[in-house]
Protein backbone atom coordinates (compact mmCIF):
# COMPACT_ATOMS: atom_id res chain seq x y z
CA UNK A 1 0.00 0.00 0.00
CA UNK A 2 2.14 2.80 -1.37
CA UNK A 3 2.37 6.02 0.38
CA UNK A 4 2.39 8.25 -2.66
CA UNK A 5 2.67 7.34 -6.01
CA UNK A 6 1.14 6.61 -9.82
CA UNK A 7 1.72 2.49 -10.59
CA UNK A 8 0.28 1.63 -13.97
CA UNK A 9 -1.84 -1.15 -13.32
CA UNK A 10 -0.22 -3.17 -16.33
CA UNK A 11 3.72 -2.89 -15.43
CA UNK A 12 2.43 -5.23 -12.50
CA UNK A 13 1.69 -8.35 -14.87
CA UNK A 14 5.12 -8.37 -15.66
CA UNK A 15 8.31 -8.37 -13.78
CA UNK A 16 11.33 -7.60 -15.58
CA UNK A 17 14.62 -6.91 -13.45
CA UNK A 18 18.37 -6.46 -13.47
CA UNK A 19 19.62 -8.39 -10.43
CA UNK A 20 18.84 -11.24 -7.87
CA UNK A 21 19.75 -13.48 -10.82
CA UNK A 22 22.14 -16.75 -10.66
CA UNK A 23 24.12 -19.06 -12.61
CA UNK A 24 23.43 -20.58 -15.17
CA UNK A 25 22.03 -18.05 -16.98
CA UNK A 26 19.72 -19.90 -19.75
CA UNK A 27 17.50 -16.69 -21.04
CA UNK A 28 14.18 -19.35 -19.78
CA UNK A 29 13.30 -16.82 -16.82
CA UNK A 30 12.64 -13.26 -17.18
CA UNK A 31 15.22 -12.80 -14.75
CA UNK A 32 17.98 -13.53 -16.96
CA UNK A 33 17.26 -9.78 -17.96
CA UNK A 34 20.71 -8.08 -19.05
CA UNK A 35 21.36 -4.31 -18.62
CA UNK A 36 22.20 -2.58 -21.77
CA UNK A 37 24.51 0.72 -22.19
CA UNK A 38 26.01 2.86 -23.92
CA UNK A 39 23.19 2.23 -26.33
CA UNK A 40 23.45 -1.29 -26.58
CA UNK A 41 20.03 -3.29 -26.20
CA UNK A 42 19.07 -6.82 -25.16
CA UNK A 43 15.93 -8.51 -25.41
CA UNK A 44 14.76 -11.90 -25.07
CA UNK A 45 14.62 -14.17 -28.20
CA UNK A 46 14.12 -17.83 -29.48
CA UNK A 47 16.99 -19.38 -30.93
CA UNK A 48 17.16 -19.02 -34.92
CA UNK A 49 17.79 -23.11 -35.04
CA UNK A 50 15.60 -24.39 -33.04
CA UNK A 51 12.27 -22.37 -31.56
CA UNK A 52 11.69 -23.85 -28.58
CA UNK A 53 14.73 -22.78 -26.91
CA UNK A 54 15.17 -19.74 -25.46
CA UNK A 55 17.91 -17.03 -26.04
CA UNK A 56 19.13 -13.96 -24.97
CA UNK A 57 19.69 -11.29 -28.07
CA UNK A 58 22.56 -8.73 -27.63
CA UNK A 59 22.28 -5.59 -29.74
CA UNK A 60 25.21 -2.72 -30.52
CA UNK A 61 23.92 0.33 -32.90
CA UNK A 62 27.71 0.72 -33.56
CA UNK A 63 27.52 4.74 -31.87
CA UNK A 64 30.04 3.62 -29.16
CA UNK A 65 33.16 1.62 -29.09
CA UNK A 66 32.67 0.08 -25.69
CA UNK A 67 28.75 -1.02 -25.72
CA UNK A 68 28.22 -3.59 -23.83
CA UNK A 69 25.63 -5.96 -21.19
CA UNK A 70 25.42 -6.42 -17.40
CA UNK A 71 23.47 -8.75 -14.86
CA UNK A 72 23.51 -8.83 -10.82
CA UNK A 73 23.78 -11.87 -9.35
CA UNK A 74 22.42 -12.99 -6.04
CA UNK A 75 24.27 -15.75 -6.15
CA UNK A 76 28.05 -14.73 -6.88
CA UNK A 77 30.39 -16.65 -9.55
CA UNK A 78 33.35 -17.73 -6.98
CA UNK A 79 36.80 -17.79 -8.88
CA UNK A 80 37.71 -20.01 -5.70
CA UNK A 81 35.75 -22.83 -6.22
CA UNK A 82 35.46 -22.72 -10.27
CA UNK A 83 37.91 -20.13 -12.51
CA UNK A 84 35.66 -21.08 -16.04
CA UNK A 85 32.78 -19.92 -17.73
CA UNK A 86 31.66 -21.33 -20.89
CA UNK A 87 28.70 -19.69 -23.29
CA UNK A 88 27.29 -20.61 -26.46
CA UNK A 89 27.52 -17.79 -29.09
CA UNK A 90 25.10 -17.00 -32.40
CA UNK A 91 26.47 -14.77 -34.65
CA UNK A 92 24.80 -14.30 -38.16
CA UNK A 93 28.05 -13.36 -40.35
CA UNK A 94 31.11 -15.39 -41.06
CA UNK A 95 33.51 -12.87 -39.51
CA UNK A 96 35.59 -12.92 -36.38
CA UNK A 97 34.15 -11.37 -33.30
CA UNK A 98 35.20 -10.74 -29.65
CA UNK A 99 33.60 -11.68 -26.40
CA UNK A 100 34.62 -9.96 -23.46
CA UNK A 101 33.48 -11.16 -19.80
CA UNK A 102 34.26 -9.20 -17.34
CA UNK A 103 33.84 -9.95 -13.40
CA UNK A 104 33.02 -6.85 -11.61
CA UNK A 105 31.79 -6.08 -7.82
CA UNK A 106 33.69 -8.37 -6.41
CA UNK A 107 36.53 -9.10 -3.25
CA UNK A 108 39.49 -8.64 -5.86
CA UNK A 109 40.01 -6.19 -8.61
CA UNK A 110 37.76 -6.61 -11.59
CA UNK A 111 38.95 -8.95 -14.06
CA UNK A 112 38.05 -10.17 -17.59
CA UNK A 113 38.80 -12.09 -19.95
CA UNK A 114 38.71 -12.02 -23.91
CA UNK A 115 38.14 -14.66 -26.61
CA UNK A 116 37.37 -14.34 -30.38
CA UNK A 117 35.02 -16.27 -32.80
CA UNK A 118 34.24 -16.66 -36.59
CA UNK A 119 31.71 -18.33 -38.53
CA UNK A 120 28.36 -18.25 -38.88
CA UNK A 121 26.15 -20.12 -36.63
CA UNK A 122 26.74 -21.58 -33.02
CA UNK A 123 29.38 -22.02 -30.98
CA UNK A 124 29.17 -24.25 -28.39
CA UNK A 125 31.16 -24.21 -24.97
CA UNK A 126 33.32 -21.28 -25.68
CA UNK A 127 35.75 -21.41 -22.50
CA UNK A 128 36.71 -18.09 -20.58
CA UNK A 129 39.69 -19.29 -18.00
CA UNK A 130 39.83 -16.82 -15.40
CA UNK A 131 43.30 -18.45 -14.55
CA UNK A 132 44.73 -16.26 -17.37
CA UNK A 133 43.08 -13.09 -16.67
CA UNK A 134 43.63 -9.57 -16.75
CA UNK A 135 43.15 -6.80 -14.23
CA UNK A 136 40.62 -5.08 -15.75
CA UNK A 137 41.89 -1.24 -17.59
CA UNK A 138 45.49 -2.82 -17.13
CA UNK A 139 47.56 -5.20 -19.51
CA UNK A 140 48.43 -7.55 -16.14
CA UNK A 141 48.00 -11.00 -16.29
CA UNK A 142 46.30 -12.64 -13.30
CA UNK A 143 45.40 -15.54 -12.05
CA UNK A 144 41.85 -14.57 -10.34
CA UNK A 145 40.11 -15.64 -7.64
CA UNK A 146 37.47 -13.90 -5.01
CA UNK A 147 33.96 -13.83 -5.44
CA UNK A 148 31.91 -11.37 -7.96
CA UNK A 149 28.45 -10.64 -8.08
CA UNK A 150 27.99 -8.37 -11.62
CA UNK A 151 28.72 -10.08 -14.73
CA UNK A 152 29.56 -7.98 -17.70
CA UNK A 153 29.36 -8.80 -21.17
CA UNK A 154 31.19 -6.47 -23.77
CA UNK A 155 31.07 -7.78 -28.00
CA UNK A 156 33.76 -6.50 -30.40
CA UNK A 157 34.91 -4.21 -27.80
CA UNK A 158 36.97 -1.19 -28.54
CA UNK A 159 35.24 -1.29 -32.20
CA UNK A 160 32.33 0.82 -33.01
CA UNK A 161 30.75 -1.58 -34.94
CA UNK A 162 26.92 -3.01 -35.51
CA UNK A 163 25.33 -6.33 -34.86
CA UNK A 164 22.89 -8.38 -33.64
CA UNK A 165 24.22 -11.72 -31.81
CA UNK A 166 22.58 -14.82 -29.48
CA UNK A 167 24.22 -15.91 -26.37
CA UNK A 168 22.68 -19.14 -24.19
CA UNK A 169 24.19 -21.10 -21.67
CA UNK A 170 26.19 -18.60 -19.21
CA UNK A 171 27.34 -21.30 -16.97
CA UNK A 172 30.17 -21.00 -14.19
CA UNK A 173 29.98 -24.81 -13.09
CA UNK A 174 27.75 -23.80 -10.10
CA UNK A 175 24.39 -25.72 -9.65
CA UNK A 176 20.79 -23.78 -9.96
CA UNK A 177 19.22 -22.94 -6.15
CA UNK A 178 16.07 -22.31 -5.06
CA UNK A 179 15.75 -18.41 -5.44
CA UNK A 180 13.18 -18.03 -2.67
CA UNK A 181 14.67 -20.32 -0.02
CA UNK A 182 14.42 -19.01 3.18
CA UNK A 183 17.98 -18.42 4.55
CA UNK A 184 16.86 -17.81 8.20
CA UNK A 185 13.66 -19.90 9.90
CA UNK A 186 11.88 -17.99 12.06
CA UNK A 187 10.30 -20.29 14.55
CA UNK A 188 9.39 -18.24 18.23
CA UNK A 189 5.87 -16.77 18.23
CA UNK A 190 6.65 -13.71 19.83
CA UNK A 191 3.33 -11.58 18.75
CA UNK A 192 0.01 -12.02 17.48
CA UNK A 193 -3.69 -11.55 17.60
CA UNK A 194 -6.27 -14.41 17.33
CA UNK A 195 -9.39 -12.84 17.18
CA UNK A 196 -11.11 -14.24 20.08
CA UNK A 197 -12.82 -11.47 21.74
CA UNK A 198 -16.27 -10.36 19.54
CA UNK A 199 -16.81 -6.56 19.39
CA UNK A 200 -14.36 -3.65 19.22
CA UNK A 201 -10.69 -4.44 17.67
CA UNK A 202 -7.46 -4.98 21.03
CA UNK A 203 -6.16 -1.41 21.57
CA UNK A 204 -3.55 -3.11 22.94
CA UNK A 205 -2.17 -4.56 19.91
CA UNK A 206 -3.96 -1.52 17.16
CA UNK A 207 -3.99 2.09 16.59
CA UNK A 208 -6.92 3.17 14.20
CA UNK A 209 -5.19 5.68 11.67
CA UNK A 210 -7.72 8.59 10.73
CA UNK A 211 -5.84 11.68 10.18
CA UNK A 212 -6.34 12.41 6.80
CA UNK A 213 -2.98 13.87 5.41
CA UNK A 214 -2.11 17.74 4.39
CA UNK A 215 -4.40 18.27 0.72
CA UNK A 216 -7.27 16.82 2.53
CA UNK A 217 -7.66 13.17 0.72
CA UNK A 218 -5.79 9.52 0.97
CA UNK A 219 -2.96 9.34 -1.39
CA UNK A 220 -2.88 7.97 -4.49
CA UNK A 221 -6.19 9.82 -5.59
CA UNK A 222 -7.81 7.46 -2.83
CA UNK A 223 -11.81 8.03 -2.24
CA UNK A 224 -12.40 6.52 1.49
CA UNK A 225 -12.06 7.80 4.49
CA UNK A 226 -10.24 5.57 7.71
CA UNK A 227 -12.70 5.53 10.64
CA UNK A 228 -12.53 4.13 14.28
CA UNK A 229 -15.79 3.30 14.51
CA UNK A 230 -16.83 -0.49 14.42
CA UNK A 231 -18.95 -0.53 11.34
CA UNK A 232 -15.41 -0.72 9.48
CA UNK A 233 -13.55 -2.60 12.07
CA UNK A 234 -14.47 -5.38 14.40
CA UNK A 235 -13.77 -8.88 15.43
CA UNK A 236 -16.95 -11.78 15.43
CA UNK A 237 -16.52 -15.25 15.68
CA UNK A 238 -12.57 -14.97 15.55
CA UNK A 239 -12.13 -13.36 12.75
CA UNK A 240 -11.41 -9.32 12.38
CA UNK A 241 -13.02 -7.41 9.94
CA UNK A 242 -11.93 -4.65 8.05
CA UNK A 243 -15.04 -3.47 6.12
CA UNK A 244 -15.24 -0.91 3.08
CA UNK A 245 -18.71 1.00 2.88
CA UNK A 246 -20.64 2.98 0.39
CA UNK A 247 -21.89 5.64 2.14
CA UNK A 248 -21.10 9.77 2.14
CA UNK A 249 -19.30 10.31 5.39
CA UNK A 250 -18.32 13.83 6.54
CA UNK A 251 -14.75 14.16 8.98
CA UNK A 252 -12.05 17.06 9.66
CA UNK A 253 -14.26 19.04 7.25
CA UNK A 254 -14.05 16.32 4.10
CA UNK A 255 -16.93 14.44 2.42
CA UNK A 256 -15.97 10.98 1.21
CA UNK A 257 -18.34 8.97 -0.66
CA UNK A 258 -16.78 5.34 0.68
CA UNK A 259 -15.53 4.39 4.47
CA UNK A 260 -12.78 1.88 5.57
CA UNK A 261 -10.69 1.01 8.49
CA UNK A 262 -6.50 1.44 8.40
CA UNK A 263 -4.65 -0.37 11.33
CA UNK A 264 -1.27 0.23 13.10
CA UNK A 265 -0.22 -2.98 14.83
CA UNK A 266 1.87 -1.02 18.44
CA UNK A 267 4.16 -4.17 17.89
CA UNK A 268 7.66 -3.05 15.75
CA UNK A 269 10.21 -5.68 15.19
CA UNK A 270 13.54 -6.11 12.87
CA UNK A 271 13.78 -9.10 11.10
CA UNK A 272 11.16 -12.39 11.55
CA UNK A 273 8.36 -14.09 9.88
CA UNK A 274 4.85 -12.77 9.67
CA UNK A 275 1.84 -14.81 8.53
CA UNK A 276 -1.63 -13.51 8.05
CA UNK A 277 -4.33 -15.37 7.01
CA UNK A 278 -6.86 -13.74 5.41
CA UNK A 279 -9.66 -13.32 2.42
CA UNK A 280 -10.16 -10.76 0.55
CA UNK A 281 -12.90 -8.32 -0.16
CA UNK A 282 -14.47 -8.43 -3.49
CA UNK A 283 -15.26 -6.02 -6.19
CA UNK A 284 -13.80 -4.00 -8.84
CA UNK A 285 -11.69 -0.97 -7.10
CA UNK A 286 -11.12 -2.11 -3.64
CA UNK A 287 -7.58 -2.51 -2.66
CA UNK A 288 -7.09 -4.64 0.58
CA UNK A 289 -3.22 -4.50 1.36
CA UNK A 290 -1.05 -5.97 4.27
CA UNK A 291 2.26 -4.52 4.68
CA UNK A 292 4.80 -2.92 6.85
CA UNK A 293 6.08 1.05 7.33
CA UNK A 294 9.31 1.59 9.07
CA UNK A 295 8.68 3.48 12.88
CA UNK A 296 10.32 6.37 11.74
CA UNK A 297 8.22 7.14 9.35
CA UNK A 298 7.02 10.87 9.18
CA UNK A 299 3.62 10.51 9.06
CA UNK A 300 1.03 12.84 10.59
CA UNK A 301 -1.53 10.62 12.33
CA UNK A 302 0.55 6.97 13.01
CA UNK A 303 1.09 5.46 15.96
CA UNK A 304 4.98 5.93 15.80
CA UNK A 305 4.95 9.30 14.55
CA UNK A 306 4.91 11.69 17.51
CA UNK A 307 8.10 9.47 19.24
CA UNK A 308 9.71 8.03 16.32
CA UNK A 309 9.07 10.08 12.65
CA UNK A 310 12.14 11.30 11.76
CA UNK A 311 12.48 10.33 7.60
CA UNK A 312 9.65 10.83 5.07
CA UNK A 313 8.78 7.69 2.65
CA UNK A 314 10.41 6.39 1.32
CA UNK A 315 13.47 6.46 3.02
CA UNK A 316 11.68 4.68 6.06
CA UNK A 317 11.29 1.46 3.48
CA UNK A 318 7.97 -0.20 3.05
CA UNK A 319 7.51 -4.04 2.60
CA UNK A 320 3.58 -5.00 1.40
CA UNK A 321 3.41 -8.68 1.95
CA UNK A 322 0.35 -8.62 0.08
CA UNK A 323 -1.69 -6.23 -2.36
CA UNK A 324 -4.93 -7.02 -4.36
CA UNK A 325 -6.63 -4.40 -6.69
CA UNK A 326 -3.68 -3.65 -8.25
CA UNK A 327 -3.87 -5.91 -11.56
CA UNK A 328 -7.06 -8.51 -12.48
CA UNK A 329 -9.08 -10.56 -9.75
CA UNK A 330 -7.02 -12.97 -7.89
CA UNK A 331 -4.17 -11.44 -9.20
CA UNK A 332 -1.76 -10.47 -5.73
CA UNK A 333 0.97 -8.69 -5.63
CA UNK A 334 4.70 -8.29 -2.99
CA UNK A 335 6.72 -5.51 -3.69
CA UNK A 336 9.36 -2.77 -1.73
CA UNK A 337 9.31 0.54 -1.49
CA UNK A 338 12.81 2.10 -1.11
CA UNK A 339 14.97 5.64 -1.88
CA UNK A 340 16.96 4.12 -4.85
CA UNK A 341 16.19 5.20 -8.30
CA UNK A 342 13.38 2.91 -9.65
CA UNK A 343 12.18 1.64 -6.41
CA UNK A 344 10.06 4.12 -4.97
CA UNK A 345 5.95 4.47 -6.78
CA UNK A 346 6.16 2.45 -9.09
CA UNK A 347 8.99 0.15 -7.98
CA UNK A 348 10.34 -2.61 -10.14
CA UNK A 349 11.10 -4.63 -6.83
CA UNK A 350 7.95 -6.10 -6.94
CA UNK A 351 6.41 -10.14 -7.90
CA UNK A 352 2.91 -10.95 -8.69
CA UNK A 353 0.81 -14.12 -8.09
CA UNK A 354 -2.56 -15.54 -9.75
CA UNK A 355 -4.91 -17.38 -6.57
CA UNK A 356 -8.08 -18.58 -7.20
CA UNK A 357 -11.26 -16.88 -5.62
CA UNK A 358 -9.06 -15.09 -3.32
CA UNK A 359 -12.32 -12.99 -1.62
CA UNK A 360 -14.07 -16.72 -0.91
CA UNK A 361 -10.96 -18.53 0.14
CA UNK A 362 -8.26 -18.05 3.22
CA UNK A 363 -4.78 -18.12 2.07
CA UNK A 364 -1.64 -17.38 4.45
CA UNK A 365 0.31 -14.24 3.46
CA UNK A 366 3.86 -14.21 4.33
CA UNK A 367 6.91 -12.78 4.65
CA UNK A 368 10.40 -13.71 5.54
CA UNK A 369 12.56 -11.00 6.76
CA UNK A 370 16.00 -11.52 7.74
CA UNK A 371 19.93 -9.21 7.99
CA UNK A 372 20.04 -10.82 4.47
CA UNK A 373 16.91 -10.86 2.24
CA UNK A 374 13.29 -10.38 2.35
CA UNK A 375 10.99 -13.37 0.83
CA UNK A 376 7.13 -13.42 0.23
CA UNK A 377 5.12 -16.33 0.36
CA UNK A 378 2.13 -17.30 -0.12
CA UNK A 379 0.50 -20.68 2.10
CA UNK A 380 4.34 -21.75 2.65
CA UNK A 381 5.49 -21.40 -0.52
CA UNK A 382 7.84 -18.78 -1.29
CA UNK A 383 7.37 -17.10 -4.91
CA UNK A 384 9.69 -13.69 -4.36
CA UNK A 385 13.09 -12.68 -2.48
CA UNK A 386 14.58 -9.06 -2.76
CA UNK A 387 18.13 -9.23 -2.09
CA UNK A 388 19.96 -6.62 -3.56
CA UNK A 389 23.56 -7.25 -4.33
CA UNK A 390 24.41 -3.47 -2.54
CA UNK A 391 22.96 -2.88 0.55
CA UNK A 392 22.86 0.92 1.57
CA UNK A 393 20.25 3.22 2.58
CA UNK A 394 18.76 3.14 -1.37
CA UNK A 395 18.06 0.05 -1.49
CA UNK A 396 18.59 -1.47 2.18
CA UNK A 397 16.38 0.73 4.84
CA UNK A 398 15.16 -2.63 6.69
CA UNK A 399 17.62 -2.73 9.21
CA UNK A 400 15.33 -1.11 11.50
CA UNK A 401 11.75 -1.43 13.43
CA UNK A 402 8.61 -1.87 11.09
CA UNK A 403 5.21 -2.04 11.83
CA UNK A 404 2.21 -3.56 10.51
CA UNK A 405 -0.91 -2.12 8.37
CA UNK A 406 -3.70 -3.53 7.96
CA UNK A 407 -6.54 -1.83 5.26
CA UNK A 408 -8.66 -1.57 2.37
CA UNK A 409 -8.21 1.48 0.24
CA UNK A 410 -10.47 2.55 -2.66
CA UNK A 411 -10.15 3.52 -6.12
CA UNK A 412 -7.09 5.66 -6.89
CA UNK A 413 -5.35 3.43 -8.84
CA UNK A 414 -7.05 0.34 -7.94
CA UNK A 415 -9.13 2.12 -10.49
CA UNK A 416 -12.78 2.43 -10.81
CA UNK A 417 -15.24 1.21 -8.32
CA UNK A 418 -17.94 -1.03 -9.35
CA UNK A 419 -20.95 1.50 -9.26
CA UNK A 420 -22.78 -1.39 -7.67
CA UNK A 421 -20.52 -1.51 -4.64
CA UNK A 422 -22.11 -1.54 -1.74
CA UNK A 423 -20.04 -3.02 0.99
CA UNK A 424 -17.33 -5.51 1.41
CA UNK A 425 -14.91 -6.87 4.13
CA UNK A 426 -11.26 -8.05 4.45
CA UNK A 427 -11.59 -11.38 6.71
CA UNK A 428 -8.53 -11.71 8.38
CA UNK A 429 -7.80 -15.37 10.90
CA UNK A 430 -5.12 -14.24 12.97
CA UNK A 431 -1.74 -12.09 12.67
CA UNK A 432 1.50 -13.67 13.71
CA UNK A 433 5.14 -12.48 13.82
CA UNK A 434 7.71 -14.91 14.54
CA UNK A 435 11.31 -14.31 15.69
CA UNK A 436 14.38 -16.59 17.02
CA UNK A 437 14.66 -15.58 20.84
CA UNK A 438 16.80 -17.90 22.06
CA UNK A 439 19.77 -16.59 20.57
CA UNK A 440 23.21 -16.89 22.17
CA UNK A 441 24.52 -13.86 24.52
CA UNK A 442 27.12 -13.01 21.55
CA UNK A 443 24.55 -13.50 18.73
CA UNK A 444 21.86 -11.02 20.29
CA UNK A 445 24.46 -8.37 21.02
CA UNK A 446 25.61 -9.11 17.15
CA UNK A 447 22.55 -8.48 15.93
CA UNK A 448 22.44 -4.81 18.19
CA UNK A 449 24.57 -3.44 15.33
CA UNK A 450 23.98 -2.97 11.49
CA UNK A 451 26.44 -2.32 9.24
CA UNK A 452 25.83 -0.87 5.99
CA UNK A 453 26.09 -0.18 2.69
CA UNK A 454 27.81 -3.60 2.37
CA UNK A 455 29.51 -3.59 -0.25
CA UNK A 456 30.74 -0.23 0.04
CA UNK A 457 33.49 1.89 -1.98
CA UNK A 458 33.36 5.27 0.15
CA UNK A 459 31.88 5.20 3.50
CA UNK A 460 30.57 2.70 6.58
CA UNK A 461 27.51 3.24 8.74
CA UNK A 462 26.98 1.72 12.32
CA UNK A 463 23.56 1.62 13.23
CA UNK A 464 22.95 1.10 16.68
CA UNK A 465 21.20 2.01 19.77
CA UNK A 466 23.95 0.78 21.70
CA UNK A 467 27.10 3.17 22.72
CA UNK A 468 29.84 2.41 20.29
CA UNK A 469 33.55 3.23 22.40
CA UNK A 470 35.62 2.21 19.84
CA UNK A 471 35.46 0.49 16.32
CA UNK A 472 39.15 -1.25 14.60
CA UNK A 473 39.03 -2.02 11.15
CA UNK A 474 41.73 -4.85 9.88
CA UNK A 475 42.81 -6.46 6.22
CA UNK A 476 42.52 -10.03 5.69
CA UNK A 477 45.53 -11.13 7.40
CA UNK A 478 44.84 -9.50 10.45
CA UNK A 479 46.92 -6.18 9.93
CA UNK A 480 45.39 -3.25 11.87
CA UNK A 481 43.95 -0.60 9.15
CA UNK A 482 42.57 1.92 11.88
CA UNK A 483 41.04 2.86 15.09
CA UNK A 484 38.53 5.29 16.04
CA UNK A 485 37.14 6.36 19.23
CA UNK A 486 35.56 9.47 17.74
CA UNK A 487 32.85 9.52 15.31
CA UNK A 488 32.28 5.66 15.81
CA UNK A 489 29.58 5.53 13.26
CA UNK A 490 30.97 6.66 10.31
CA UNK A 491 33.87 5.73 8.87
CA UNK A 492 35.80 6.49 5.56
CA UNK A 493 37.20 3.61 3.83
CA UNK A 494 37.41 5.14 0.33
CA UNK A 495 40.83 5.20 0.31
CA UNK A 496 41.34 1.65 1.00
CA UNK A 497 42.11 -0.76 -1.82
CA UNK A 498 39.17 -3.81 -2.92
CA UNK A 499 39.03 -6.23 -0.94
CA UNK A 500 37.19 -8.48 2.62
CA UNK A 501 38.08 -6.28 6.17
CA UNK A 502 36.92 -7.12 9.41
CA UNK A 503 35.38 -4.74 11.28
CA UNK A 504 35.74 -5.45 15.32
CA UNK A 505 33.20 -2.91 17.85
CA UNK A 506 33.70 -2.25 20.66
CA UNK A 507 30.67 -1.51 23.41
CA UNK A 508 30.92 -1.53 27.14
CA UNK A 509 32.77 -5.68 28.10
CA UNK A 510 31.62 -6.58 24.70
CA UNK A 511 32.48 -6.81 21.07
CA UNK A 512 31.67 -7.92 17.57
CA UNK A 513 33.07 -8.40 14.47
CA UNK A 514 31.50 -7.76 11.12
CA UNK A 515 32.84 -8.44 7.77
CA UNK A 516 32.83 -5.96 5.50
CA UNK A 517 33.44 -5.96 1.10
CA UNK A 518 35.19 -2.33 0.14
CA UNK A 519 34.89 -2.42 -4.14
Amino acid sequence: MKLNYALTILCLLFRLFSFAQEMPIDFSDSADNFSAFNNSAFSFNTDSVDSSNDVGQFFNDGSSASQGFYIDLSQPINLNVQQEITLAFYQFDPNNHTILLKLENGTDLDVEVNQSNSGAGWTNDITFNFANATISGTTNAINATGSYSRLTIFIDDGVAAPGTYLIDNINDGSLPTDPSELDIIYEDLVWSDEFNTNGVIDSNNWFHQTQLPAGGSWFNGEQQHYTNRIENSFVDNGFLNISAIKENYTDQGETKPYTSARLNSKFAFTYGRVDVRAKLPFGDGTWPAIWTLGKNVNEDGGFWDNQYGTVGWPACGEIDIMEHGLGTTNHVSSALHTPCAGCFGNTMNFQSYVLNDVSNEFHVYSMNWSPNQITFLIDGIGFYTYNPALKDDGTWPFYQDQYLLLNIAMGGVAGAIDPSFVQSNMVIDYVRVYQNTELSIDEAFANKFNVYPNPTSDYIKIASEENIDSVALYNSIGQLIFEKKEHTKLLNVERLKSGIYILKIYSGANATIKKVLIN
